[in-house]
């Protein structure tokens, strides 16, 4: 039954742990039985995760109905790995069981083989048998229904589902030399046998999966590492009492002590105490940071040499660190525009073997060959091909590459955005806030009038009580350090990116910019010159207008952001342009672009009109990211190819980008750019390596130029590569700043 139209109001996210996958055609399947079910909105399922994470209405279905249809699809959902807060020390102790009882299996497989290859060199040498049919008959029988079960488990799960997969293959393989081997001992016919060939092949198809979880489990590790940063407990103060409680269960506006060298529990705000944070696994920060009283702190970092009581603001899977868990763990679970293609040659794959394994037969029969030769070459073919391969060359670069982009404090919001990042060659930045500190000060009063700097600045504060712009918090905390009274503000409207029209204290207030200003007919007169040289200057300029009397001008200035000029050149070096967007005079835009070395500007731009540059870039055939930090920023950031907002930027830039800088290092763009440009070359070798392996080997087997044993151990050796070569990312080191 197809699954309804949503979006869905009550609608939420599951996230389930899934045992029993082999290959790209299991995590395939097993999404297609889940998008089927009525009131499951979206699914994926990722095979390098082990894990299917859902959208699904709760109202149509329960978790119990889910799971019970991926009992029915043929795998398990594993209990230790339920939601966001999965028990960690549970799901490493499940593991451990199920990875002690595969090595004990393949131990016992390889001794019960061991004989069987003994036997075959003894052959070869011209030794006499010393192993009677019947004995390796029944060694292979153990090897075969023993060892394999969970080959036949899942291929016969498969094909239920109307599928194939690995487990199909390697199924009929070695059924094919293990049956034909036992018709001729109990019907005593001649012919050579192949115990030993389906012995082999289960035994280093175990030896193969065991080493690939192995390297999954590893490749995983960063999202493990993040979920114990977390503590379990927290030490509240309740009633003048500080005791231990769960972390998840502090209320919002509770106290919580956190002694030296304790990890904080919580999000939330220093009441008492002074002391260093090292927020380095957090931010990727690799300094300590001092925290003072009104300071905010972040769950997951270290208290350093003194004691914080820290009033709760967020806790558990909302904290800062449960917000970057569910990014990395979205991004893992998401799916790159290329791997589409990938499930599609995937669920392909089984059968297309099959009918070339069949070819291969009859094709050796047909020209007259021994069909001995033809079943062998055959049941190479079944062996030999490998889905698997193809499964985890893109999940498991991608996984490999957020965990270490979240290491370095760069958040990815998914797959796409990291396979996107790659191809950028023109990275646009927003001034305020981005390329500077976003922190304006007062640099200077110009009235019209001498002595009316008082009355210029009161007014100017006034209007601005109560904004959220950065430069009208400069102005009105200049007042109030001036000791003005600020009079009350009768109506106001603002006009983004021009500056806002206000009544104070009876008198009609005009308060922008110097475009905003002109577009009014409001000439600056005696100030004009003034004016020009505070825009060379590079400082922001607001004028004041009261009953169509221009009053003077307010300069403000706005420091660049350290390391600004650093990033704009390992920016240059990587090959990528680099572009200004800011609302500011073209004068002073251009001061700021020649002291960080930008190769271009676009001023005098309104919030919509960055969106409109950005456009014109991508339609000159540029793949464009956008950098900015602020609400106004947010359309631009979602017209670029690739948003990449500051983590101490608004909310809004941060859900319309695709990657989150988790502190305001602009270096980090430049390192999130080489990283995207590293996993996507491993992707493109894993991609590369997976399809050629399958375009040699199975030619090569079809023409009889593999033995079964050859080709399992290749089978097992593709997948291993590619988590291998995915694992060898890890080696990228950050460029270092020029």
């Amino acid at each position: 039954m197809s699954s309804p139209s949503f979006p869905s109001s009550s609608a939420v996210d599951l996230s389930l742990g899934i045992v029993g996958m082999s290959c790209a055609a299991c995590s395939g399947r097993l999404e297609r039985v889940l998008s089927r079910l009525e009131g499951v909105e979206r699914a994926w399922v990722s095979l390098a995760a082990e894990r299917a994470d859902l959208r699904y209405d709760p109202l149509q279905i329960k978790v119990a109905d889910i799971e019970a249809a991926i009992c029915r699809a043929g795998f398990a959902p594993d209990p230790t790995r339920r939601g966001e807060e999965e028990d960690l020390d549970r799901a490493e102790a499940a593991r451990a069981v199920r990875e002690r009882r595969e090595i004990l299996l393949l131990a016992a497989a390889a001794l019960l083989t061991l004989p069987l290859i003994a036997e075959m060199g003894l052959m070869l040498a011209g030794i006499h048998s010393i192993l009677p049919p019947w004995g390796q008959m029944a060694l292979a029988a153990l090897v075969q229904f023993g060892a394999g079960a969970r080959f036949y488990r899942g291929a016969w799960a498969a094909l239920r589902g109307g599928s194939g997969n690995m487990d199909l293959l390697v199924a009929l393989g070695s059924s094919a030399a293990f049956g034909l081997s036992a018709v001729r001992v109990i019907g005593a016919l001649p012919g050579p046998l192949y115990f030993e060939s389906a012995a082999v092949v289960i035994t280093l198809v175990l030896l193969g999966k065991a080493l690939e979880g192995r390297a999954r489990h590893s490749a995983a590790g960063a999202i493990r590492a993040l979920m114990r940063l977390a503590p379990a407990t927290a030490q509240v103060e309740r009633d003048g009492v500080v005791i231990a409680v769960p972390a998840a269960l502090v209320g919002l506006g509770e106290v919580v002590l956190i002694r030296p060298g304790e990890r904080v529990p919580v999000d939330g705000t220093i009441v008492a105490g002074v002391s260093t944070l090292d927020e380095a696994l957090v931010t990727g920060e690799s300094l300590p940071v001092l925290r003072d009283v009104g300071a905010t702190v972040m769950a997951g970092s270290v208290n350093g040499e003194g004691l914080l009581r820290v009033e709760t603001q967020r806790v558990g899977t909302e904290s800062t660190l449960g917000r970057i868990i569910r990014q990395v763990r979205s991004a893992e679970a998401s799916k790159a525009p290329i791997q589409a293609t990938v499930d599609r040659v995937a669920a392909w794959f089984a059968p297309v073997v099959v009918v070339l394994a069949i070819a291969t037969f009859l094709g050796w029969w047909g020209i007259g060959a021994d069909p001995t030769q033809g079943f062998v070459a055959a049941v190479s073919v079944l062996v030999v091909a490998c889905p698997c391969a193809l499964g985890l060359a893109t999940p498991a670069a991608i996984m490999v590459g957020t965990g270490i982009a979240a290491r370095h404090g760069i958040l990815i919001r998914d797959a796409a955005a990291l396979e996107q990042a790659h191809r950028v060659t023109i990275v646009a930045f927003d001034k305020t806030g981005t390329l500077t500190e976003g922190r304006p000060a007062l640099a200077a009063l110009h009235p019209v009038s001498p002595g009316g700097e008082s009355e210029l600045l009161q007014l100017a504060a006034s209007a601005q009580s109560g904004s959220e712009h950065p430069l009208g918090r400069a102005v009105v905390a200049a007042a109030e350090a001036a000791g003005l009274k600020l009079a009350p503000v009768e109506t106001f409207s603002a006009e983004p990116g021009r500056g806002l029209i206000a009544r104070v204290g009876g008198a009609d207030l005009v308060i922008g910019s110097r475009r905003m200003l002109t577009e009014r007919g409001f000439a600056l007169g005696p100030l004009e010159t003034i004016a020009d040289s505070e825009e060379a200057a590079g400082r922001a300029l607001m004028g004041v207008v009261r009953a169509e009397r221009l009053l003077g001008l307010i300069a403000l200035t706005d420091p660049l952001r350290p390391g600004a000029a650093a990033a704009i050149t390992a920016l240059q070096q990587l090959g990528i342009e680099t572009v200004m967007l800011t609302g500011d005079s073209p004068r002073a835009a251009q001061t700021v672009a020649a002291s960080l070395g930008l190769s271009r500007i676009e001023a005098g731009l309104l919030p919509a009109d960055k969106s409109t540059a950005i456009a014109q870039l991508r339609a000159a055939g540029a793949v464009v990211a956008m950098v900015g930090d602020g609400i106004n920023d947010a359309p631009a950031l979602a017209a670029a190819d690739i948003g990449i907002a500051l983590g101490g930027g608004s909310d809004a830039a941060m859900r319309a980008a695709g990657l989150t800088l988790m502190r305001s290092d602009l270096m980090l763009v430049a390192q999130a750019l080489d990283l995207s440009r590293a996993t996507a070359a491993r992707v493109r070798q894993n991609l590369a390596w997976a399809f050629c392996y399958n375009l040699i080997a199975l030619p090569a087997a079809a023409a009889g130029l593999l033995s079964p044993m050859i080709a399992a151990a290749a089978m097992a050796a593709s997948s291993l590569s590619v988590v291998t070569n995915a694992l060898l990312l890890r080696r990228w080191r950050a460029p270092n700043p020029p």
